[in-house]
């Protein structure tokens, strides 16, 4: 199995498909959202009042396929999956948007919380997704608007045994780019959610007794944000199989 990202990706180049969660462990993973030009100061707005969901890692020029967190890679093919939407409706899931691509086009990478896995797993937590999906729920928060662009929270869960909860909220708030801290530990009827059993995207957990459901703000929220708000055209990763970059995440020290 391939261990780097450049490796992985070359796999994704050729149409394999698979969750990239546990994959490449500390490289950062990042969202694509992919818009006109028109509606991309809409969404450079909206990334920058929700900081937590969509952590900006980069911004292409108009046109542009290519982004410097990964030499060489070409954002058309480069995930091994992608969702295509056209008035805010999915249309496809594709494995490459080469076909559909727009010269007017502009890339947003967001950070993800899979970045932030590998040094929960070094740290002793426990990994209750094997070979899946984490999963994600849209919630009762709405994130900021922005121009055009509105939308409720979207977070991912991870459930975590009770006396690990501090040093997994620790650990993450040491890593901003990859959603940092948690916005919810417990309660997830807090954020109105009824059925962990039933994430809106991604697997439900493995979760064992003892657990405890801890919710990070996701950059899903983006997608979201397009149901929402139907721009004419968007390209997005398919929820958990994301861009993963050649920048390693600096490796974080647990507070006491």
């Amino acid at each position: 199995m391939p261990e780097t990202a450049a490796e992985l990706r070359a796999r994704f180049r050729t149409g394999v498909s698979e969750p990239t969660s546990g994959l490449a462990p500390g490289f950062r993973q990042a969202n694509l959202l992919v818009v006109p030009a028109d509606w991309a100061y809409d969404v450079l707005l909206f990334i920058h009042r929700n900081p937590e969901a969509c952590p900006v890692l980069d911004v292409t020029d108009t046109g542009s396929r290519h982004t410097p967190l990964a030499e060489g890679a070409d954002l058309r093919t480069d995930l091994p999956r992608y969702r295509v939407w056209r008035d805010g409706r999915l249309v496809d899931e594709p494995t490459d948007v080469a076909d559909v691509w727009r010269e007017d086009s502009v890339s947003f990478l967001t950070g993800c919380s899979f970045t932030f896995d590998s040094a929960l797993t070094q740290a002793g937590l426990p990994w209750r997704y094997p070979g899946r999906n984490v999963a994600m729920y849209k919630t009762n928060r709405d994130a900021r608007p922005a121009g055009r662009m509105h939308g409720p929270l979207v977070v991912s869960m991870r459930p975590v045994p009770a006396e690990l909860v501090g040093t997994a909220g620790r650990i993450t708030a040491l890593m901003p780019a990859s959603h940092g801290a948690p916005v919810q530990i417990g309660s997830p009827r807090a954020l109105g959610i009824r059925d962990l059993a039933r994430p809106d995207f991604g697997d439900p957990a493995e979760a064992e007794p003892g657990d405890v459901p801890v919710f990070w703000a996701c950059g899903v929220t983006l997608q979201a944000a397009l149901v929402a708000t139907r721009p004419p055209f968007a390209i997005t990763h398919a929820p958990g199989h994301m861009f993963l970059t050649d920048v390693r995440e600096p490796n974080v020290t647990v507070p006491g």
